[in-house]
């Protein structure tokens, strides 16, 4: 690892959690659908809460819970992230479904049976896309866990040309997030049914969050 390497890795996450930081506070945000995640912490319920990968910067804003884990890609790109995401207090799994991911996923299970929120981004780390893969599927199945969407959307912002549309919230805008309801894995119903039924709740949380805005005459970035 080269100087320029090991200055981002000490410099950059205390800089990217006070941008995150600054990013929440001088946007006006609001958050619906917060009863969900409510109620089942009230139940002494723990949750997989998926969320896409090009809203990954301002998610840790939002968390409430007792704790939670989250997984992030083991790459270069992902220890910068790990690193921010620990400036929070949260802890991290380091891994994904193209490196390191059989490893991540034994971990996640076996969070499954402690009292920690797991979060992670279903479609990364290269995507297609807002499209699911297996990771979040099974990891429902062989848990049992409530799997909660979560979304988030602003009125001014930069798309980056990125395969996942990376997004980057601009000040003085308006935020949302939205958290839909708990969907639990039916083994009646197969992995195909749940993956269509939670891709559908994943879009719709998204197009939810977006309505909101639209509300106050404002579009999504």
């Amino acid at each position: 690892m080269g100087l320029r390497d090991r200055l981002l890795l000490a410099i950059g996450p205390l800089f990217a959690s006070l941008v995150i930081r600054f990013l929440y506070l001088t946007n006006r945000i609001e958050t619906i659908g917060g009863n969900h995640p409510r109620n089942l912490w009230e139940d002494g319920k723990f949750v997989l809460c998926p969320f896409w990968h090009d809203q990954l910067l301002m998610m840790i804003m939002v968390y409430r819970g007792a704790g939670v884990k989250i997984l992030i890609s083991s790459s270069k790109d992902g220890e910068l992230i790990a690193k921010t995401m620990r400036c929070f207090g949260h802890g991290v799994v380091r891994g994904s479904s193209s490196r390191g991911g059989r490893a991540a996923f034994k971990e996640l299970l076996s969070l499954c049976g402690e009292e920690v929120d797991l979060a992670f981004t279903p479609d990364g780390p290269r995507g297609p896309r807002h499209q699911l893969k297996d990771g979040v599927i099974q990891l429902a199945r062989l848990s049992g866990r409530p799997v909660l969407p979560l979304a988030f959307a602003c009125s001014r912002g930069y798309r980056f040309k990125s395969w996942d549309r990376f997004l980057l919230p601009y000040p003085f805008g308006h935020g949302v997030y939205s958290f839909g309801k708990p969907l639990y894995f039916d083994e009646q119903e197969g992995a195909d049914m749940f993956r269509e039924r939670l891709q559908e709740a994943m879009l719709e949380n998204q197009k939810q969050a977006e309505t909101h805005l639209e509300s106050h005459g404002l579009f999504a970035v």
